[in-house]
């Protein structure tokens, strides 16, 4: 028997390189491939048509029929293709001819969709529910389902693999049994399609449902059953729909001959592709392959964790395959989970409200469940074991988390400065880990939310150059991500006009008054009070785009990246670094310190000029979308006296204009982001009101940040005096997002050992000087 190619299908998972994946059994990874067959697909939708592409695709899409019914050892014509499993189990459970007192015999696996359903059917049918004893081993018990089905029944109902344990049913014996009393079988396969052989036929089960999504790493949003030939002619679905029935005559139709008169006219094509596309990988790989993969690493989990003191296996005797369920003493699940997941590591908790015929009978109000695929391989697992035993034994020896004993670079911090620096040096051949103490996606600092502003107009022609390398770096980042991530709109930033201190300038910046102003932006009201600068090269940028192709391009590029992990000290070592972590120590010939507000806890040097701040925005609907995007409005400041600067963005891509204050309180970035509260956004609304007109609605969403002031707005960009090996880029005081890119780039030259002398100005042992 030959293993499988574990680095290969890694390789081929896009999201292995982001976390350590153990929630195969909630939603699986999916492939490249997959992912790739859904998209080509929308986009061939959007370029000719949903009808055109359904004919363009027909004989693929008839193929996935043809997969499904191989890994279920049935014919295509007794397949259905639906959007759930519980959709399924809906379509055949209401097709049945029910009668008030008929018995369903359900085992204590049962999933909790299943469950409720059959409440509303006793509630409005009339019908009894007998929930199956089990045995020692956790299983239905055979004996008592020979006596139950004594009696008549109208069906049986058996969970494969329940949504809390590991349990596998004995599917085979249950359908002798079944069969033996003439009495249908249902099984639902939700949690053993793609891990374990299920060949409906040889099993005896009469239907069969399941999902997508799991183990067989289709698209949420799809599911599959089974009927056979003589099953089908007792069911009668209750809603045709044109796709599973034609109406023939006036007053009349005909159902469709085979399964396909369950499913309905309306679905996602693209995901339906997808999951062929994932049923034929796992065909391809070998059901029987998967199986003996997972088993061998869940076995290894399972047998590691029992030795954990404080950790309790909760799977039954009769459990296996690829999940494993526990507890750990002392700690919910829910916060077992999270403390994990915060460590890269992505496992789930099942409440007993999930499964409570099976959890609530042995007593436990949750299980955290962990569950392995094809792309987990033991260095994954030994992880996850390190990481739960953290909780409960003494801490263990540091050790290297790279697999060398010495990186080129550390990064520090994920933001944009961290995450351009990254993508730079593994650009130019670096070895590169970069540490991040949050998950990705995190609103703890300041590059998140949507969209951003960048301008050429500067107060101090010191700026001009790098703001000339911002603009190309935008667009190499650009052309690297394949997308566009700068969108040029103007920008108008206005000052009361009896302010005789100098203002913005710049390269094309050119000064207008207020007439001028609103001709340029009619949504943007000056009064005559102020004078402003147009500046032409102004516009949008696409934050959430930039930090999600940073995080592409550096993983494609070999950084090897660490979220949730925070760094707790570092220190010079000969010509390079030391840092711990919470995590072990790492070792490297340079490290860059992009840690945003958190800063001045890892360079105290630079604490005592570093003032974090609390950053609100907020944005505002419009009856006239129109009137606040681009050309009608661009980004825009106004220095409103006795308020402060405030500043804005236009609608764009989807959403609402953005407007904030570049100043607020001091906040304490150890402790978690708060949301925007009815006062501050009542504040921002006002000053809506007075200078954009057009935007008439409500607060539609809101966002809180931080800044990292220092003194003179300046930044603190390059090496420690002290320390040389080390670079930081800090205190970029509300206004370095739009200098990512080229700050990333200064980074990547300066820890090479290129010469920035026109960056002499931000250096860091000038941060305290007037």
């Amino acid at each position: 028997m030959i293993p499988l190619d574990t680095a290969a299908l890694r390789a081929a998972t896009p999201g292995t390189r982001h976390a350590r994946h153990f929630n195969a059994a909630g939603a699986a990874l999916p492939s490249e491939a997959t992912l790739g067959t859904v998209i080509e697909h929308l986009r061939l939708e959007a370029r000719i048509g949903g009808y055109e592409a359904a004919e363009a695709a027909k004989d693929r899409f008839e193929n996935v029929y043809t997969l499904a019914g191989r890994l279920l050892g049935a014919d295509p014509a007794d397949i259905a293709l639906m959007e759930s499993a519980t959709v399924a189990w809906h379509r055949l459970l209401d097709a049945l001819p029910l009668r008030p007192g008929d018995r369903i015999l359900a085992s204590a696996s049962s999933y909790v969709s299943s469950a409720l359903h059959l409440f509303q059917l006793r509630d409005t049918r009339g019908i009894e529910i007998e929930v199956l004893p089990c045995g020692p081993d956790g299983a239905v018990d055979l004996e008592a389902l020979e006596t139950a089905l004594l009696r008549p029944a109208a069906l049986v109902t058996v969970a494969h693999v329940p949504t809390s344990s590991a349990l596998i049913e004995p599917v085979a014996e249950i359908g002798a049994l079944t069969r033996a009393a003439g009495v249908p079988l249902l099984l639902d396969a939700t949690q053993s399609l793609g891990q374990l052989p299920v060949h409906a036929v040889a099993l005896g089960c009469d239907m069969v449902v399941g999902t997508g999504r799991k183990f067989l790493r289709g698209p949420r949003g799809t599911g599959l059953l089974y009927v056979s030939p003589a099953m089908r002619e007792k069911l009668r679905p209750p809603h045709p729909d044109v796709r599973g029935a034609v109406w023939n005559s006036t007053d009349g139709f005909e159902l469709a001959a085979g399964a396909r008169r369950f499913e309905t006219w309306e679905t996602s094509h693209a995901l339906r592709l997808g999951l062929g596309t994932a049923l034929g990988e796992a065909l391809d790989l070998g059901v029987e392959a998967i199986h003996r993969h997972t088993t061998g690493l869940a076995d290894r989990l399972r047998s590691a964790l029992s030795d954990i003191a404080g950790v309790r296996l909760t799977d039954p005797p009769a459990g296996g395959g690829a999940i494993v369920t526990f507890v750990v003493d002392g700690e919910q699940p829910v916060a077992t989970v999270r403390r994990l997941r915060s460590a890269g590591v992505h496992l789930t908790q099942v409440p007993a409200s999930h499964g409570r015929w099976d959890l609530q009978r042995r007593g436990l109000d949750a299980v955290v469940r962990a569950s392995v695929h094809v792309y987990n391989d033991p260095e994954d697992v030994q992880t996850l074991i390190d990481t739960v035993g953290r909780k409960t034994s003494a801490p263990a020896s540091p050790a290297l988390l790279t697999a060398g004993p010495r990186a080129d670079v550390i990064v520090v911090g994920a933001g944009v400065h961290g995450a351009s620096a990254a993508w730079h040096l593994a650009q130019r051949g670096t070895n590169v880990v970069q540490l991040e103490q949050f998950a990705d996606g995190h609103v703890q600092g300041s590059s998140h939310a949507h969209i951003r502003m960048i301008r050429r107009a500067y107060p101090n022609p010191v700026w001009d150059e790098l703001v000339d390398r911002a603009y190309l770096a935008w667009a190499e980042l650009s052309a690297a991500a394949g997308t566009r991530l700068l969108t040029t709109t103007g920008g108008i930033y206005a000052r009361p006009a009896a302010d005789g201190t100098p203002g913005l300038r710049g390269p094309g910046v050119e000064t207008v008054d207020a007439a001028r102003a609103a001709g340029i932006f009619p949504g943007l009201r000056l009064g005559t009070e102020f004078s402003a600068v147009y500046d032409p090269a102004a516009g949008v940028l696409d934050a959430a785009a930039t930090m999600r192709s940073l995080r592409e391009l550096a993983l494609a590029n070999g950084v090897d990246r660490r979220t949730g992990c925070r760094v707790e000290s570092w220190a010079a070592d000969g010509g390079g670094v030391t840092v711990r972590t919470a995590d072990g120590v790492l070792r490297a010939d340079r490290l860059v310190i992009a840690a945003g507000p958190w800063t001045g806890s890892l360079v105290p040097a630079l604490a005592a000029h570093l003032n974090v701040v609390r950053i609100v925005n907020i944005h505002i609907g419009a009856s006239d979308p129109a009137a606040v995007s681009a050309p009608q409005l661009g980004p825009f400041s106004v220095e409103v006296p006795g308020v402060g600067l405030l500043y804005g963005l236009p609608a764009f891509d989807g959403s609402a204009m953005k407007i904030g204050l570049d100043h607020g309180p001091a906040d304490d970035p150890s402790r978690p982001q708060t949301p925007v509260t009815a006062a501050e956004a009542a504040e921002l609304m006002a000053l809506a009101r007075r200078f954009l007109p057009a935007a008439d609605g409500d607060v539609v969403d809101s966002v809180s940040c931080r800044y990292t002031m220092a003194p003179r707005n300046r930044f603190a960009l390059g090496a420690l005096p002290e320390t040389p090996q080390v670079l930081v880029a800090a205190a970029c005081s509300g206004h370095g997002f739009k200098f990512g890119p080229a700050i990333g780039a200064a980074l990547a030259d300066l820890a090479l050992g290129k010469q920035r002398p026109d960056l002499d100005f931000l250096a860091p042992g000038l941060l305290g000087e007037e």
